[in-house]
């Protein structure tokens, strides 16, 4: 480790300065979060009064338990017919609810023809296996095949948190917050997620959040893991994970060595930066030993985990992008998706006790389809 590459990271150094400032940024700092969050120019969207939709998809979690966060009980549900092709046109009359085997009253209903918000979460570190434009081509095509109806809020990160745009329709104030993404240092996942999803859910209507990441997570300062697989466990939306695999790419460069470029927000008193997902330690003349942060195979597991659990969790699924040809056709997949799914809501039984667990079963009055739903719930705690 003691000879150095002089080159690596230069030119990516260049041109993430290039680009600095033309996002909002939200560090991961709370109090710097909060504070920049307030004097962004966007409109903030309005907290409205919250209406019971849940997102889903064909994916069934047998045996899992979903707690609700509200008194109200939403199931996605995704109708196939004997080919595996959605059946759209149903109306609530064509659904029935079972909750521990007695019927229930559907109280909320949304098709499949009501718009809908995405979170485009985009993960511009370093480690990314994509180029920038790569990453923005894929994402450009995402939004292109959304409906004109469809809002789009643009979030981008590295260490720090970029709300490049707020939830919209207008395509141009979308297509220009994606063009000023930039790839950059550090790794706040973590932090990132649990700020889109507090936004999530104060928006009103049918939601989904697409992240596109590895899933490690290097720089979060205020949440973790667990802490936002508990926040999907109570999430409204449903979340795509997009995952691609950097463990190679990273061994490759943890050794090779690389210069540490000056810090483009330098601390008094702490080192430079990394262009790697890992940080290293302060060090004398911009150059030191790497620490191993976000390189280790257990942190992949650990990250393969995570991405899985938020998809399992809120009725989304994961998909893998290892080329810019299944990038494309994963963020082609999640588009036709999001247009397949009903939403059903039921009010638990007045003597539901919270953390009682309860079966739901829905029904179709058609023949010779299949209906995907989750079969269970649980009230949580403190909630009645």
């Amino acid at each position: 480790m003691e000879r150095i590459l002089v080159i690596f990271a230069i030119a990516v150094l260049s041109g993430s300065l290039a680009g600095f400032g033309q996002s909002r940024r939200v560090t991961s700092n709370s109090e710097e979060t909060a504070k920049k969050a307030n004097n962004r120019t966007s409109t903030p969207t309005p907290t409205p009064t919250p209406t019971p939709e849940q997102a889903d998809e064909d994916l069934q979690t047998d045996g899992e338990v979903i707690t609700v966060s509200t008194e109200l009980v939403t199931i996605p549900v995704k109708v196939l017919d004997r080919n595996g092709r959605f059946v759209g046109g149903l109306t609530k009359e064509n659904f029935s609810v079972l909750e521990d085997d007695a019927a229930q009253e559907i109280a909320y209903f949304s098709n499949e023809q009501q718009p809908f918000t995405v979170a485009l979460v985009l993960d511009m570190s370093y480690s990314a296996k994509f180029k920038a434009e790569e990453i923005q081509a894929a994402a450009i095509s995402f939004i292109n095949q959304l409906r004109p109806a469809d809002r789009v809020m643009i979030v981008s990160f590295d260490e720090e948190i970029f709300v490049n745009c707020e939830p919209t329709n207008d395509r141009r104030r979308i297509l220009a917050a994606i063009k000023a993404t930039k790839i950059n240092f550090g790794t706040s996942l973590y932090d990132a997620m649990s700020l889109v999803m507090d936004r999530m859910k104060k928006i009103d209507g049918r939601k989904a959040i697409v992240l596109f990441s590895d899933g490690v997570d290097t720089t979060s300062r205020r949440s973790a893991d667990l802490t936002n697989l508990r926040e999907a466990t109570e999430l409204d939306s449903l979340i795509y994970p997009i995952q691609y695999d950097t463990y190679y790419e990273v061994q490759a460069m943890k050794n090779q060595g690389v210069v540490v470029p000056p810090s483009r927000n330098p601390k008094p008193g702490g080192g430079q930066k990394s262009p790697l997902p890992f940080p290293l330690p302060t060090n004398t003349g911009g150059i030191g030993t790497m620490e191993a942060k976000g390189t280790t195979r257990a942190e992949y597991d650990r990250a393969d985990e995570y991405l899985n659990d938020l998809a399992t969790r809120t009725g989304g699924r994961l998909y893998p992008a290892s080329t810019t040809a299944n990038l494309n056709s994963a963020f082609s997949r999640i588009a036709s998706e999001l247009r397949e799914y009903y939403s059903l809501g039921i009010y638990p039984k007045e003597d539901a006790t919270p953390g009682s667990k309860h079966k739901i079963k829905v029904k179709v009055d058609r023949t010779g389809v299949v209906v995907k739903a989750r079969d269970n719930y649980s009230v949580k705690e403190g909630k009645k």
